[in-house]
């Protein structure tokens, strides 16, 4: 682990930030990037790396995946961790809003991933983590465009392991539930503008509510449940291809097994 080079993306906060702290305790070199620099300094002093890193633009991945080639060989291990959900009606939430997910949830990570491929198929090893969702398996009224991206994740993440394998490198998707990071108060804001006035109001906020119960202390999991499983899966030789954890995680993915549609509509609703 301790000639391994990490890059966490989103590690400003929460899963991103809990899981640098844990991959630097394990002795690995942790570039650690997020558009919020200075929200990092903590992690710097602990022997982390920054990096200014908007995961939509272009020129800014390829500037970090080039800085690390160039210090460190390569990354070993990519723990995909940025993203942001995006809710409101489908009927209220503009194309463009929703083509913003996709390139935070997908494109972005997509892009980076690519860049750090070379380097791991050369050395015939390497670990990609995907930090998805139980959202990539279920869905919730007003989060269409976020479940969206997450679903797209999971399939492309399998495919990704289908083609990479033969190289030596895993691919694991990591599966929370219920976890207490920035999430609640970044969908509310956006999420009252589009659909907080309209026909989708009422919908709205019993959401809105349910989150507040959900993502405050004490009712969800704290982010190192998280980061934890991560490490686990980093530091394994033959990592599962997903772990699911935290707060109602492996609950709901049950019961979305087992469930007819309809019947885990009605359980949805019921959380509301």
């Amino acid at each position: 682990m301790k000639n391994k080079v990490a890059l966490i993306t989103g590690a400003s906060a929460g899963i991103g930030k809990a899981t640098a702290n844990n991959l630097l305790a394990e002795g690995m070199t942790v570039y650690v990037a997020a558009r919020r620099v200075e929200k990092m300094q903590d992690l710097v002093a602990k022997g982390a790396i920054a990096l200014q890193l908007d995961i939509t633009k272009e020129e800014e991945i390829s500037q970090a995946v080039a800085q690390i080639n160039q210090a460190h060989g390569g990354v070993d291990v990519l723990v995909n961790n940025a993203g942001f959900g995006s809710y409101g009606a489908v009927e209220d939430t503009s194309i463009d809003d929703a083509r913003y997910q996709f390139e935070v949830n997908i494109f972005g990570l997509a892009r980076l991933t690519q860049l750090v491929l070379p380097h791991m198929r050369e050395q015939k090893a390497g670990k990609i983590i995907n930090v998805s969702s139980i959202g990539g398996k279920v869905h919730t009224p007003l989060g269409s465009w976020y479940h969206a991206t997450k679903h797209a994740l999971e399939g492309w993440s399998d495919c990704l392991r289908l083609e990479v394998s033969p190289y030596g490198i895993d691919v694991v998707i990591i599966e929370p539930g219920l976890i207490v990071t920035e999430f609640g108060d970044v969908v509310e804001g956006p999420l009252r503008e589009r659909s907080g006035n309209g026909a989708y109001a009422d919908l709205t906020n019993k959401l809105i509510k349910s989150m507040h119960s959900n993502y405050e202390e004490g009712a969800g999991s704290p982010p190192s449940v998280i980061a934890k499983v991560i490490t686990k899966a980093v530091k394994a030789r033959r990592p599962k291809t997903r772990y699911a954890a935290g707060k109602m995680a492996k609950q709901i993915l049950a019961a979305r097994k087992i469930l007819s549609d309809r019947a885990f509509d009605k359980l949805i609703m019921r959380f509301l």
